[in-house]
């Protein structure tokens, strides 16, 4: 008995085999014969064997080879019929399918079309696809970042670019929520795109989770001074930044501007503002440990000052900046300068009454002892009442 329900058994798994090999057989038989009637059909009728397929119940199992199938035939074709309407509307097809089908392995093909192709539709389809297909994908997202970014290059220097394929690069990268794209997305919110586009950057970077601090520092680190600037500014609003973050931006902003000497009016303005503003945060929130970055600031101001190229403002408010410090350091600066008004004021009477002023002032609020001999000699100089006062009242204030 036991002999014969073993064989039964075995029986039974062999027809199951069986059955299982003729149901893939026969699925393949079904793929085959629609491969046959796409490369039979003519290029209109390419989509319409896809669209059929697609309806096709019983090849719901290999629908995504299909797609594949479909998809070397358009990338092979791409040079000789890439304006053709119907091959664009096959294009069009096979990436909605992959889409559909979730067939991630596909991702780099689909980006060589639209690397391929001029179309905008196909364009807008395919990225529309690889904002699901592309999850996880370095390759594609990298495409990404750098496409937007160069588009928000032409777009600043003059050229208008494919709207509808701009906003579908731009929902891509916001489905697709990777950090690297932080830098592009922001570069778009700031490129003075029509407000819709702008509306869209916007959404795109809150799709976008993790460490807004550090992305903005990137910017400041990595992006042209126009982007730099409105980084920082960024960063120096946003309300809930504590004061410690925003004197971080502020520092590295600073470090960043004295580094550049760009080319270009927009980019040296930039550049330019990004300096003084960042030096006005750290005065006000009176950022000691950046001090030697202020000191470098001061120098590159006085000697604009000096030339001409900075007004007297500027100079103005980088000297009380730096006695915003409060350290030994910008009090021996601060020092020198006032022994160098003190030479001139002796040697042939000239003198600046506000920078001195400012000087003098910056002086008593550090507080520092180094300052005594040059504040001291102030009283044996004919300077007026205004200084001479000024003078009293920061020997009162230097610590001992």
């Amino acid at each position: 008995m036991k002999r014969i329900y073993g064989k039964f058994r075995g029986l039974c798994i062999a027809v199951g085999l069986l059955f299982i090999q003729g149901v893939a057989l026969g699925q393949e038989s079904i793929l085959r014969s629609y491969e046959r009637s796409f490369i039979r059909a003519n290029l209109n009728g390419k989509t319409d064997v896809l669209r059929d397929a697609a309806s096709d119940t019983g090849a719901v199992e290999f629908i995504g080879q299909f797609y594949e199938f479909a998809l070397d035939f358009v990338l092979q074709n791409t040079e000789v019929l890439r304006d053709d309407p119907d091959l664009n509307s096959l294009a069009i097809a096979v990436a909605q399918g992959l889409r559909n089908t979730g067939t991630r392995a596909t991702a780099e093909a689909l980006w060589q079309v639209f690397s391929s192709f001029r179309d905008s539709a196909v364009r807008v389809t395919v990225l529309n696809s690889l904002a699901l297909l592309g999850q996880g994908n370095t390759s594609i997202r990298n495409s990404l970042n750098l496409y937007l970014a160069n588009q928000n290059n032409r777009y600043r220097s003059g050229m208008s670019p494919d709207y509808p394929v701009l906003s579908a690069c731009i929902a891509a990268l916001g489905v697709l929520g990777d950090d690297s794209s932080f830098p592009a997305l922001f570069s778009a919110l700031t490129a003075g795109y029509p407000e819709a586009v702008t509306r869209e950057a916007s959404e795109a970077l809150g799709s976008i989770e993790g460490d807004y601090q550090q992305y903005l520092i990137g910017v400041i680190r990595n992006s042209p001074p126009v982007e730099k600037l409105a980084a920082f500014n960024a960063g120096v609003r946003h309300a809930a930044f504590t004061e410690v973050e925003r004197g971080e931006i502020a520092e590295i902003a600073l470090e960043t501007a004295l580094e550049l000497y760009p080319g270009g009016w927009e980019n040296e303005t930039a550049a330019a503002q990004l300096r003084y503003q960042a030096a006005g945060v750290m005065g006000e929130l009176q950022w000691t440990r950046a001090t030697n970055l202020m000191i470098r600031h001061y120098y590159r101001v006085q000697r604009d000052y000096g030339s001409g190229t900075a007004s007297r403002e500027r100079f103005l408010e980088t000297i009380h900046n730096l006695g915003s410090m409060g350290s030994s350091e910008a009090a021996r600066v601060l020092s020198l300068q006032m022994g160098y008004i003190n030479a001139q004021m002796e040697q042939n009477g000239n003198f600046d009454e506000s920078i001195t002023l400012e000087a003098v002032n910056a002086l008593g609020r550090i507080g520092d002892k180094v300052a005594f001999d040059h504040l001291a000699y102030i009283s044996y100089l004919p300077y007026p009442e205004q200084i001479q006062n000024a003078a009293r009242d920061a020997l009162s204030r230097l610590k001992w």
